[in-house]
């Protein structure tokens, strides 16, 4: 992926991370699991696997995504924007895996969805589902 998430999770994010996340119910997405730096995010109704994010440790503390990889197989994954991926994986991260608001980030999803003809008055709320999915409670 030519562009990546700029942010650095913490040493406790990074613990987070580590552990994943399993969709527990269809209104889910997304299954994440950590094989040693790598993050591997997958979805869940298919298996497929959509992003593989290999993170790095930050001098002075943290973590960061270092290099991405991302599903170019219209048949499963339709993403072919560089911007919109990049905001999918930290999305994803953030939201579904640490449970995280990120409202500035799903604002960034709704803008980058409705640039698209088709889904310029959709609902944020429809956009995001579609998109993300839900977080259960755990």
């Amino acid at each position: 992926m030519p562009e990546l998430p700029e942010r650095i999770w913490s040493n406790e994010d990074w613990e987070r991370i580590e552990r994943g996340y399993t969709a527990a119910d269809m209104d889910e997405k997304w299954d994440v699991f950590t094989e040693g730096e790598v993050v591997f995010l997958h979805r869940s109704w298919t298996g497929y696997g959509i992003f593989a994010a290999t993170f790095a440790p930050v001098y002075g503390g943290g973590w960061r995504i270092a290099s991405a990889v991302v599903e170019r197989d219209g048949e499963r994954y339709g993403g072919t924007d560089d911007t919109y991926d990049c905001v999918m994986l930290e999305l994803v991260i953030t939201a579904i895996v640490l449970g995280e608001p990120a409202s500035e980030i799903r604002s960034r999803l709704v803008e980058l969805i409705r640039q698209r003809p088709r889904a310029a008055d959709a609902p944020a709320g429809v956009i995001q589902h579609s998109a993300l999915g839900l977080r259960s409670g755990s």
